[in-house]
């Protein structure tokens, strides 16, 4: 036979009608709100993940999903990009082939560095809702921050953007932001990280116009 509950133990009564149990250092913030500038990228994170979770589940949204990211992987859609730009002889053949190779070189030694020494958690990828098969997703083994495929494609995109040529800048960059939205839709960053990648990469990207 088990003896009294606390509450009920000689000498010791139950709180108050009223009265809080919870001392002022106990308490928390509401589930999904963070306190600090940390706590409020990591609610930002939450919410935009939250806006694409209705979108995941659908096999059209989850194949363009897959397939843009796809092509995002090792430049492939830069390298489709360069061959556009370098689709007529002369200088713009030769810019464009100077402007995948800074892209390239810049990138990826940018994107490794941040991430050996940031290396943040990917996001938990439970409860994902993917429709299975359509063109395979490389699982993710590096750190988050910041995403490599959104900073490769801003980086890419800002430095073989031309002056005077609106529709094909606005082709560039509308093919960079599919690339860091696949991101998020498959879960695979953070919006912080794609946020950051983007704006690295646009850095980047400006510092590299400068060397062609």
């Amino acid at each position: 036979m088990t003896g009294p509950g606390p509450d009920r133990a000689e000498g010791r009564r139950g709180p108050e009608p009223g009265r809080s149990t919870t001392s002022p250092g106990d308490a928390r913030p509401p589930a999904g709100r963070h306190r600090g500038p940390v706590g409020l990228v990591r609610t930002l994170d939450e919410r935009v993940d939250a806006w694409f979770e209705p979108a995941r589940g659908n096999p059209a949204l989850d194949g363009v999903a897959k397939a843009v990211t796809g092509l995002g992987d090792h430049g492939l859609m830069w390298a489709v990009t360069t061959a556009w730009r370098a689709r007529h002889s002369g200088p713009d053949r030769a810019r464009a082939v100077r402007a995948l190779a800074i892209a390239g070189v810049e990138s990826s030694l940018v994107n490794a560095g941040l991430k050996a020494v940031i290396g943040r958690a990917r996001p938990d990828q439970g409860g994902l809702r993917l429709t299975e098969g359509g063109v395979p997703v490389r699982e993710p083994k590096t750190s988050s921050f910041p995403s490599g495929h959104t900073l490769a494609a801003f980086c890419s995109a800002t430095v073989m953007s031309q002056r005077g040529d609106r529709a094909g800048n606005a082709l560039l960059f509308a093919g960079a932001a599919l690339v860091g939205v696949s991101r998020l839709h498959l879960r695979a960053h953070h919006a912080s990280d794609v946020v950051g990648g983007a704006a690295i990469g646009t850095a980047l990207g400006l510092l590299g116009r400068r060397l062609l």
